[in-house]
């Protein structure tokens, strides 16, 4: 079914194609029957809030299409972005979980398929289907990993420079295969952006843009980026 936002939207879980690709949808029969009778689906604008730092957790949220932020802010109004969710993810687990407030925000970056899963509703799905809680359990998992490389990225890297070699391959690494010296990924976030997950400035991110493509190690044309030299990039981080 086609969405006002351009999206085939799948409302079936059932039947959904990707599913088996997916880490918290690849799941038993019995379980995705039961997800299927619990969840709703909408489609989001780019910019739209899925929810927002300190409100109270009402359930979480499967990520089905689209691209998300997820990021905190301090009081005087900094922010640091702490990763980008993509198709597949669950977000507000944690909170969900441990029926707390959601810990970040989160903003679409692209228009985007949700399914939202009732708190109640999905607590008890969970302790009725082990597979689920074994895939819940997984994702976590992934989550503290994926924390624990971004904490390494900020505090160990020796220079904006090789942060934003680090970002960069990283987001590139679902297209990238054995050997590759040049890869196309599409820019979702703004220099601003970047810098809040760098820990910097947006003029440091620019500088460093422009530094990247004098030097032939990326070329950019509007959203699409061209990482040129791999191989430098990946020499950078060592």
């Amino acid at each position: 079914m086609r969405s006002p936002y351009g999206l085939d939207i799948i409302e079936n879980c059932t039947t959904c194609p990707v599913r088996e690709d997916r880490l918290f949808c690849n799941l038993g029969k019995a379980a995705v029957e039961s997800l299927q009778k619990i969840k709703s689906t909408s489609t989001y604008p780019k910019g739209a809030m899925l929810f927002v730092e300190g409100q109270e957790s009402r359930g979480a949220f499967i990520l089905c299409r689209g691209k998300g932020k997820l990021y905190t802010s301090s009081s005087e109004g900094r922010t640091i972005i702490l990763r980008i969710a993509l198709p597949g993810e669950v977000l507000g687990l944690t909170a969900t979980i441990a029926n707390k407030p959601y810990e970040a925000t989160v903003e679409l970056l692209e228009p985007s398929q949700v399914n939202f899963l009732p708190k109640a509703e999905f607590l008890t799905f969970l302790g009725q289907h082990s597979d689920a809680s074994m895939h819940v359990a997984k994702q976590l998992s992934s989550n503290c990993a994926g924390a624990y490389e971004e904490i390494r990225c900020l505090g160990l890297s020796a220079s904006s420079g090789e942060k934003l070699a680090r970002i960069l391959l990283k987001w590139a690494a679902p297209y990238l295969k054995t050997g590759s010296r040049e890869v196309k990924i599409t820019l979702s976030l703004t220099h601003e952006e970047i810098a809040q997950m760098m820990g910097s400035s947006r003029e440091t991110v620019s500088r460093l843009f422009s530094d990247f493509r004098r030097k032939q190690l990326i070329a950019t044309k509007g959203s699409s980026l061209v990482l040129r030299d791999v191989p430098a990039l990946q020499r950078m981080l060592q």
